[in-house]
């Protein structure tokens, strides 16, 4: 199993609208693509105004179809519109889940 952890930092004050439209996002990948487990977490400590979505897939295989799959939907890509202006930068982490 595949762990991917998309760390968003967002401008100041804008993690209520981000958190919403990223819901949103989570709606449409589930309707998209089988095969992935989505959790979008918050900070409590660390950088303020940080989002995580983490995504749980079988492989690395099953993360690059299902991205390629979502990234040329219509819906996913007038969402992304939306939540790009929130983001003042990110980055991604891969792992291998050992337990």
């Amino acid at each position: 199993m595949i762990l991917v952890r998309n760390v968003f930092r967002l401008k100041f004050g804008k993690s209520r609208e981000a958190v919403a439209l990223m819901k949103e996002g989570i709606a449409i990948q589930k309707k998209l693509a089988s095969g992935i487990s989505p959790r979008l977490l918050t900070d409590l400590s660390g950088d303020f105004y940080t989002l995580v979505l983490e995504l749980t897939v079988p492989s690395l295989a099953t993360l690059e179809a299902t991205q390629t799959q979502i990234m040329s939907d219509k819906d996913w890509q007038a969402h992304y519109q939306k939540f790009v202006p929130l983001v003042e930068s990110g980055h991604r982490e891969i792992y291998t889940i050992i337990e």
